[in-house]
């Protein structure tokens, strides 16, 4: 057991988000990971999915999720709760930033798009 300064994890920079494992397979887990994101305002994650469950703290801003051909609406102190497989999307459709803390239930996550091809995570190189 140990404890993880956060601050020190290294920051990810993509287009319109910032990411840090918090916690994952570094850590010598093998069934969870821990992020946290910073997304832009306009900003989205890609479309994609995982085989696994994601819970994901809303801790500041709005947004929306789209799945399937539906748009869910969240906002601050609310989570988001997402089936394996789930095609999923989400989106800052605000104007401040969005920040968010997910817990996914594989490490390292694997993630593809769509049609089902690998989505490489430059954390994960």
């Amino acid at each position: 057991m140990h404890v993880n300064h956060n601050p020190a994890a290294t920051v990810h920079h993509l287009p319109g988000l910032e990411h840090q494992t918090l916690a994952g397979a570094q850590d010598g887990l093998r069934h969870c990971e821990v992020w946290r994101q910073t997304i832009a305002p306009q900003a989205s994650t890609p479309v994609h999915r995982h085989d696994c469950e994601e819970v994901i703290l809303i801790m500041g801003g709005s947004g929306i999720c789209r799945f399937e051909d539906r748009v869910l609406p969240f906002k601050t102190d609310q989570t988001l709760v997402i089936p394996p497989n789930v095609i999923h999307q989400i989106c800052n459709d605000g104007d401040e930033a969005l920040h968010i803390i997910a817990t996914l239930a594989m490490a390292p996550v694997k993630v593809e798009t769509a049609d089902g091809a690998a989505l490489p995570l430059p954390w994960d190189a």
